[in-house]
């Protein structure tokens, strides 16, 4: 079955940090369009990189088919439901939360 499942989302206070996991089934991450993407309260969706300002780093761990996404110093604005997207496969996962409090 091919699916992406993300995990590691939570609550945290502003600076503080968090490691999101996306598991890859049913393909290989080597090589594919996997990618993080956020949607704020009331925002569309957006690349994450493109909006960590250097503030996030990407991984990718092809022996065990998993995208990291290390979010650090994160602000209120970075709230949002983040999950992993194939674009050429037409899938997305169902996200994980993320709040961050003042």
């Amino acid at each position: 079955e091919v699916r992406l499942v993300e995990s590691g989302g939570g609550f945290v206070q502003a600076g503080e940090s968090l490691r999101l996991s996306c598991v890859v089934s049913g393909f290989a991450l080597s090589g594919s369009d996997v990618k993080w993407a956020r949607r704020g309260p009331g925002k569309g969706p957006e690349w994450v990189l493109s909006a960590g300002q250097g503030r996030f780093t990407i991984t990718r761990d092809n022996a065990d088919n998993t995208l990291w996404l290390r979010l650090n110093n994160l602000q209120p604005e970075d709230t949002g439901l983040y999950d992993c997207a194939s674009t050429s496969r037409g899938i997305a996962g169902p996200g994980t939360q993320v709040t961050v409090s003042a």
